[in-house]
């Protein structure tokens, strides 16, 4: 245990003795891993913001709107627009056995909403009950639609958030009324701050029952069904059976519609499902590359470390001959330039992951509650792992290869080299 303590403090006093050399070489080390631990982290709060954002719309939603036929030889139905509609939707609901849920809506946004204290603007959304099982659509107050709502086509309304705020500045809004191109509606919920960032499309929108709207506000245009719908949105019965969901919902809407289902470009829609994987395989790419870059840094590093330590072996060739002389053995040299090099490594790979906690942390603090759209960057704990075990490998290599020839140094020739 005596010959451990000396032999570390041989080592500390090596590294002191050149304070400026072993701060650059471990500042190199540091940099490095603090880095590759940053850029992961940054690139893990990205993909986590986007996550997050996708699954504020709902979970695993597939949006179908209306399309347009192309056009084919010899068909004279090409270029013809065509809406999806409500009797679409129940089709879907009773005919598409991979759905297990699907929701038709009516989006309006030239609809004036006044109270009596101001108007507003923005989407107003004519949805069915379950729209909250499959967007993301929290009460905060009151309730949201029910089915007696669209049975007796009721003129109520639930209220996003910012137009709550509009609409009724500094006031209850709950049991009050709002008009909507002069019908007047009755408050019956108020929905929560959805979303993140500057984008409050989501908060802008009032909701009223389906029945209503087509009643009220059907979609105008020329030479379209009563019943037509802006989108219909479902969801798969499992996440892995999107691309079979689609699949079954194409075959009706082309049954239905008069056209080939397998003509992809009829079909316009949004399949959150299918992004996010993309969106995480684009960041998973990211990480490896981040990683190897990292991995690469530090192995420089290591490079730096080998050179300085073969250096150091040379200015102190006459010390260790000394030693030897004196009978210091192969393995007491070998263990304390050995030491060396690992303390040289480890000390600066610590200082490099504490140093991106710590900024890391900070950043977490300064985004506060994070309404941006994307999560401040943090710590992952296998690119931590990963730093790890790279530098206890470049520590062995830079530690090993210079002690190892500062061991095998015969005393003579030591003690004669100038």
């Amino acid at each position: 245990m005596r010959a451990l303590l000396d032999i570390l403090d041989q080592v500390y006093q090596s590294i002191t003795a050149n304070k400026l050399r072993s701060f650059l070489t471990m500042f190199g080390i540091a940099w490095g891993v603090a880095s590759l631990l940053l850029l992961i982290g940054l690139g893990e709060g990205f993909r986590s913001g986007q996550r997050r954002g996708l699954a504020e719309l709902g979970t695993d939603v597939i949006m179908l709107f209306g399309g347009t036929i192309p056009a084919l030889p010899n068909q004279h139905t090409g270029m013809m627009p065509y809406k999806l509609t409500l009797s679409d939707t129940e089709a879907i609901l009773h005919q598409a056995t991979h759905v297990r849920n699907a929701t038709a809506i009516i989006n309006r946004g030239d609809i004036k909403e006044v109270s009596e204290f101001t108007s507003a603007g923005g989407a107003v959304m004519g949805v069915q009950v379950n729209f909250p099982q499959i967007r993301n659509l929290p009460i905060v107050q009151g309730r949201f639609l029910n089915d007696e709502d669209l049975a007796q086509h009721r003129q109520v309304v639930v209220l996003g958030q910012k137009n709550n705020h509009l609409l009724f500045p500094g006031h209850p809004s709950l049991g009050a009324f709002i008009t909507l191109n002069g019908y007047r509606f009755q408050v019956i919920g108020v929905a929560p701050r959805i979303g993140r960032g500057n984008d409050d499309g989501d908060n802008q929108k009032i909701y009223i029952p389906l029945t209503t709207m087509l009643e009220l506000f059907p979609l105008k245009g020329e030479n379209i069904p009563q019943d037509s719908l802006t989108s219909i949105q479902y969801q798969p019965l499992t996440e892995d059976l999107n691309e079979t969901a689609k699949a079954d919902v194409h075959r009706i809407i082309g049954e239905r519609h008069g056209f080939d289902p397998n003509l992809k470009e009829a079909f316009e829609e949004w399949d959150t499902i299918k992004s996010q994987r993309t969106i995480g395989v684009i960041f998973t790419a990211m990480d490896v590359f981040l990683g190897g870059v990292g991995i690469v840094t530090l192995a420089l590093g290591a490079v730096g470390i080998i050179n300085i330590m073969l250096v150091t072996v040379t200015e102190r060739t006459r010390e260790i001959g000394l030693r030897k002389a004196l009978g210091a053995t192969n393995r007491s040299i070998l263990v304390q330039f050995f030491l060396e090099g690992l303390m040289l490594t480890g000390i600066s790979g610590v200082i490099g992951i504490v140093g991106a906690a710590a900024l890391m942390f900070v950043l977490g603090r300064a985004m506060g509650n994070n309404t941006m759209g994307f999560d401040p960057p943090r710590l992952v704990p296998w690119s931590a792992a990963m730093a790890l075990i790279t530098l206890a490998l470049s520590g062995v290599i830079a530690g090993l290869y210079p002690a190892r020839r500062a061991a095998m140094l015969e005393p003579v020739e030591a003690l004669r080299k100038e």
